[in-house]
């Protein structure tokens, strides 16, 4: 795994912004960033990171049935007991579309799993689409060679997993509207949702009404399909939540997501497989048997870009991140320092955060986050990535 300095491309906000990445830069600091790349070899991809994605998401499902049929459990990741039965019976009938793991790897020791963002993931289009064209218009100007490649089959498999899913149709793509990255993510899976042949229709979460039990749109019709890029422990903290209990919404992600999305999966992960060589070791913070050494990782069960965490590295140095997050249980991990990068272009340490994608149930691409800091914040850039041995 290595961080190569490269030229930007000529015109490519330009270009960005006519496909739709206007999020490329946020409050005037670059999200997208190719001054530089990653490279990995196929084997790094094929042995290590692909197998391992598949292997921890398959131990993830494993233990959705267990969690959804015990009280305790539920109880103990904050989810409200009204909605317990919502979300039981929403498993496995509602299968899932996609998700992403973030992993900590160095492309030399085994892939470590951060967190499970699998409820409203975001960096899909730029994952999936930008960088692809970005490595396509490199290998055409020859900056690259030929032979070299990416790990992202994202588009396609999205295309097949809203082919097999038989959603209802129309059907509907809300998030909140004035978020530019939100809205660039919806209108991408939107457009793979047509591309698979779906009839579909945008509509911002603020336009979402209710009638006779019933979510509508703003014309009244009802909704009987809608993904929501919006998380589940907001919609059950909303004036309609209510109305999830009588709708015929089916919705993408389905309910069951809010189990493997809480970081509690983590500790309970760490419970049901101990010293896997894919997970940290992870507590409940309550808990009476939390031995962790050499640093430790403080994290809200539900928080977002890195809101609320705090970390105590292996040196004794705390780091911590501020957000909206602070109420509520914390889970401890294992800290995992990420792989450090020399940034020759801004004269810095880059922090390098892997995100692994899952579409259906298969590991479907990489994108690579980079933060001048241990904690990947929402002020993190996107660096594209290649294969070549």
């Amino acid at each position: 795994m290595q961080r190569k300095p490269v030229n930007e491309r000529a015109r490519w906000r330009d270009y960005a912004e006519s496909v739709g990445f206007n999020y490329h830069t946020i409050d005037g600091e670059p999200y997208w960033d190719e001054s530089a790349y990653y490279q990995f070899s196929w084997q790094q991809i094929e042995n290590e990171l692909e197998p391992a994605t598949e292997e921890l998401h398959e131990m993830a499902l494993a233990l959705g049935p267990e969690i959804l049929a015990s009280e305790d459990l539920l109880s103990q990741l904050g989810i409200p007991a009204a909605y317990w039965d919502y979300i039981a019976d929403s498993w496995p009938a509602q299968p899932q579309l996609y998700g992403r793991m973030d992993l900590c790897y160095d492309g030399k020791t085994p892939p470590k799993l951060l967190e499970l963002n699998y409820d409203t993931p975001t960096s899909l289009f730029e994952s999936s689409f930008f960088q692809w064209m970005w490595l396509e218009d490199l290998i055409g100007d020859g900056v690259l060679p030929e032979a070299a490649d990416q790990f992202n089959s994202l588009q396609e498999k999205l295309i097949e997993a809203f082919k097999l899913l038989n959603l209802p149709q129309p059907f509907y793509f809300s998030c909140v509207g004035d978020s530019a990255e939100d809205v660039g993510n919806t209108l991408y899976l939107m457009d793979c949702a047509v591309q698979a042949g779906l009839g579909t229709q945008f509509l911002p979460l603020e336009q979402l009404g209710q009638g006779g039990g019933q979510f509508v749109d703003a014309a009244g019709n009802a909704i009987n399909g809608m993904f929501k890029l919006y998380p589940w422990e907001f919609m059950l903290a909303e004036e309609f939540a209510s109305v999830l209990l009588t709708s015929n919404t089916r919705f993408v992600e389905p309910p069951w997501k809010l189990v493997l999305s809480n970081k509690g999966i983590l500790p309970l992960l760490w419970q049901k497989y101990p010293d896997h060589p894919n997970l940290l070791p992870g507590y409940f913070e309550d808990s009476a048997n939390a031995p962790l050494q050499k640093g430790w990782v403080r994290k809200p069960l539900y928080s977002r870009e890195g809101s609320n965490v705090e970390l105590v590295n292996a040196n004794g140095e705390k780091i911590a991140a501020e957000g909206p997050y602070g109420s509520g249980r914390y889970i401890r991990q294992q800290f995992c320092p990420l792989p450090q990068f020399q940034d020759q272009k801004r004269g810095q340490t880059a922090y390098t955060l892997t995100g692994s994608w899952v579409v259906g149930d298969r590991a479907a691409g990489i994108g690579l986050r980079e933060d001048a800091s241990l904690i990947t914040t929402n002020t993190s850039r996107f660096v594209p990535h290649i294969i070549l041995d």
